[in-house]
C-alpha cells in the first residue's frame, strides 16, 4: 500500500504502531516529545522519520494521523489533525466526554476524513470467529454476555479503570447486541489513589432483553481476559490469554418438571492465527484508500464513550441507574 502515516507517540502501546505500520511499509514519520521514545522508535525502524513537534506533522504533506499519545490528549491532537485535513487512527479512548467524541465525528464527517479508534479487539480473528458463530445462530438467541479484564497494573493517573479497561468490552458487546443498552449502571472503588477507580462492574440492559456485565480491575492477583456469550442453544468463552475459543452444546431445557439444565462437552473452535494489531492497522490504511468506514469507525467510537459516561454518572453516584 502506497499510503504513509505519521505516528504520535511512541511508548507502551505506540511502539506496538510504529513496528505494524513499518511492516505494511506504511510508516511516515514518528512524533515523539521524549528523549526515550525516540530512541526507541530508532531501535524499531532505524531509518524512520524523526520529530518532536506536532506542528511538524500538522505541516507535513502526510495525510494519515495514527495517535497513540495519553489518552487527555486524545481530543485535542485529533481535532488539530482532522482541522487540518488529515485521516485520524486514534487509540482508545477517542476522547474523554461524549460531547468531544461527538465533535470529533462531525469535524470528521465535514471534512470528509476518515475517523478511526483502536478498539483492537475488535479485529481479533477469535473475536470475529465468535460473532460469526453469533450471526449463524449457532448459539440461538443471545441472553447474557459478561466480560472480565483483569489483572495487577499497569495503574494509570489520567484515566480510571472504567476508561481504561473497559472500552474494549463495550465495543465488542455493543456489536454483538446491535444496539445501545437503555440503562447502564457501574459500582466500583478507588483503592490506590483518590478519585480514581481501580475495580468497576458495569451492568447494561438492552431493549431487546439481552443483559450484559463488564467487570475490570487491576488489582487482580492473575491476568484474565474473558467473554462468556450465554445463548438459549449453546454458550461460548473466549479466552485472550490462553487463546482459546471454546463452544459449550449447554443450555437448559423447559420440562414439566422445571427447568433441566443440558451439559454438554466444550469443543474448541479454531481461528486465524493473525495478528490483531496487525489486522487493524491494515483496516486502517484500507479505509484511507477506499474512502470507506473502517469497522471501528468514529460512530462506534462515540456509541462507546456514550456507554463509558453513563457508566461514570452510576459510578459517581454509588450505583445508581443511569437512562440512556
Amino acid at each position: 500500500m502506497a499510503q504513509k502515516v505519521a505516528v504520535i507517540g511512541c511508548g507502551h502501546w505506540g511502539k506496538n504502531l510504529v513496528r505494524n505500520f513499518l511492516e505494511l511499509d506504511a510508516l511516515g514519520l514518528v512524533c515523539e516529545q521524549s528523549d526515550e521514545g525516540r530512541i526507541r522508535a530508532k531501535q524499531i525502524a532505524e531509518d524512520c522519520n524523526l520529530t518532536d513537534s506536532f506542528q511538524d506533522v500538522l505541516d507535513s504533506e502526510i495525510s494519515a494521523v495514527v495517535i497513540a499519545s495519553p489518552a487527555e490528549t486524545h481530543y485535542e491532537l485529533a481535532k488539530a489533525a482532522l482541522l487540518a485535513g488529515k485521516d485520524a487512527f486514534v487509540e482508545k479512548p477517542l476522547a474523554l466526554t461524549l460531547a468531544e467524541g461527538n465533535e470529533l465525528l462531525e469535524i470528521a464527517e465535514s471534512k470528509g476524513r476518515v475517523l478511526m479508534v483502536g478498539h483492537v479487539l475488535e479485529y481479533h480473528p477469535g473475536i470475529l470467529k465468535l460473532h460469526s458463530l453469533i450471526r449463524e445462530g449457532e448459539l440461538g438467541k443471545v441472553n447474557y454476555i459478561y466480560s472480565n479484564r483483569l489483572s495487577l497494573g499497569k495503574i494509570r493517573r489520567e484515566e480510571n479503570i472504567l476508561w481504561s479497561f473497559a472500552p474494549h468490552d463495550i465495543a465488542i458487546i455493543l456489536r454483538i447486541v446491535g444496539e445501545l443498552p437503555f440503562q447502564v449502571a457501574a459500582s466500583g472503588g478507588n483503592y490506590i489513589q483518590p478519585n480514581i477507580a481501580d475495580v468497576t462492574v458495569t451492568n447494561l440492559l438492552f431493549n431487546n432483553g439481552v443483559r450484559a456485565h463488564i467487570f475490570v480491575s487491576w488489582l487482580h492477583p492473575f491476568k484474565e481476559q474473558r467473554l462468556v456469550v450465554v445463548g438459549s442453544k449453546k454458550m461460548a468463552s473466549f479466552d485472550d490469554v490462553g487463546k482459546s475459543l471454546v463452544l459449550y452444546d449447554q443450555r437448559v431445557d423447559a420440562s414439566p418438571d422445571g427447568p433441566v439444565p443440558i451439559k454438554g462437552e466444550g469443543v474448541e473452535v479454531e481461528y486465524d492465527s493473525a495478528e490483531p494489531l496487525k489486522q487493524e492497522c491494515r483496516a486502517f490504511l484500507e479505509a484511507i484508500e477506499s474512502r470507506q468506514s473502517p469497522l471501528t469507525d468514529g460512530r462506534s467510537a462515540v456509541n462507546v464513550l456514550a456507554v463509558l459516561q453513563a457508566a461514570q454518572r452510576s459510578l459517581m453516584t454509588n450505583g445508581d441507574v443511569v437512562s440512556m
